[in-house]
């Protein structure tokens, strides 16, 4: 429990250090937020990638009056179910109907004064570091009354834009080594990245959901990032890292995946059953992260392409696979059940790999009775025909830009 004259000086000063921000390049998510009107607007994204500076945008650009606070600060560890009574009433004598909530996930039971302060007509905005405020539960408690986005690191356009960059391929190679964590890109310290790997595994899963066995966990999501683009599964997991059940580790992976640290690609398949059998491909949040976290021992660019890839796939689509038969190919890509693009990826085509990428791909198009598909390579350009079916071959940063 927390006096009210204590939450009102940590508004205060963190509206002083808005006021006091620089607002950085307006990010490429401000361009598609809706306008609030009786809905609650969630903005998830994993810890760093920019979301407080994204409410700063936000109310620098349409809310100047809002009231703003982050349920992180360290002044507010005590808050509690009661002190949103106390908070209500700063709220009332300030007199701003738009409320800016960052990382209000971390106050039980936050979903019940949303849906009061909804009732009473406040607009508002909440980001917080986890999937689950996007989960169905949500949806239930504030009975649909929210419309979600998710805000990522930089993508390789906002890189290019922040740091001056031609599209070509030589800033394809600086976003594939720097990623997009905003402090990184802009101050290079690789402690950035590392205590952001630790944090997250610590303050967003292991305290989060109670992991007893924070080692393993360690141990687990090191092995993750360092076989980015690689087929994994529970079994083979538990065998390796001698943990209890599989259910264990299956929790360990979702809890990952909630923290959007890691990413589970099911093999396409019409049966469900059969999606959660086969493995699944891992990739992680960022080239960057995988850069200094990682612990291979040998240099494989092209996984780390593929995980690029797949990252500027997933910032607008949740619909990805990967599709295996005689061949494989890399990404199918649906929306709400419509397929939408079959892609290719390959560091660089030569006479060792052409015709397994391109029959793997060409098998795919066949499969979902598709007339074109993409393969993206480091920087070639070329266009492939077999049987009506045709192949795009173009660039990185050209299919980035897509």
């Amino acid at each position: 429990m927390l006096a009210q004259s204590t939450i009102e000086d940590v508004i205060n000063a963190q509206r002083e250090s808005l006021v006091q921000m620089d607002p950085g390049l307006y990010r490429e998510a401000l361009k598609i937020l809706p306008d609030l009107s009786t809905h609650a607007l969630i903005v998830s994204g994993i810890r760093r990638s920019g979301k407080s500076t994204l409410l700063f945008q936000l109310l620098k650009k349409k809310y100047n009056d809002a009231l703003y606070l982050n349920f992180e600060d360290p002044r507010l560890y005590e808050f509690e179910l009661g002190d949103f009574v106390r908070l209500d009433a700063i709220i009332k004598a300030s007199s701003s109907q738009v409320l800016l909530f960052d990382e209000l996930q971390v106050i039980p039971d936050w979903e019940r004064y949303i849906r009061q302060k909804l009732d009473e007509q406040y607009k508002v905005v909440i980001t917080g570091s986890n999937a689950s405020l996007l989960s169905k539960e949500l949806g239930t408690k504030l009975t649909g009354r929210h419309i979600s986005k998710e805000l990522f690191p930089f993508s390789y356009t906002e890189f290019a834009s922040f740091n001056n960059l031609q599209a070509n391929t030589d800033s394809v190679h600086q976003y594939l080594t720097i990623g997009g964590f905003p402090a990184y890109v802009k101050t290079r310290q690789a402690e950035n990245l590392q205590q952001l790997f630790d944090d997250i595994l610590i303050r967003d899963i292991a305290v989060r959901y109670g992991v007893r066995d924070v080692k393993s966990l360690q141990r687990l999501a090191q092995y993750l990032i360092s076989n980015v683009s690689k087929p994994i599964s529970a079994n083979r997991l538990k065998s390796l890292f001698e943990l209890g059940s599989t259910n264990t580790i299956s929790e360990y992976l979702a809890h990952m995946e909630y923290a959007y640290l890691m990413y589970f690609v099911p093999k396409f398949s019409y049966s469900q059953r059969k999606q959660l059998v086969n493995p699944r491909k891992v990739y992680a949040i960022d080239t960057g992260m995988i850069n200094l976290v990682s612990t291979a021992f040998t240099e494989d660019q092209g996984r780390k392409f593929e995980n690029l890839i797949y990252m500027h796939l997933r910032r607008k689509h949740k619909e990805i696979y990967y599709f295996s038969e005689r061949g494989e190919c890399d990404f199918i890509v649906f929306n709400r059940g419509t397929f939408q693009q079959a892609v290719q990826v390959c560091w660089q085509l030569n006479q060792d790999n052409l015709n397994r990428e391109l029959n793997g791909l060409f098998e795919a198009l066949t499969f979902f009775d598709e007339k074109e598909g993409a393969l993206v390579t480091l920087e070639q350009n070329d266009r492939f025909e077999k049987e009506g079916k045709v192949i795009q071959v173009m660039p990185a940063h050209e299919f980035l830009q897509k």
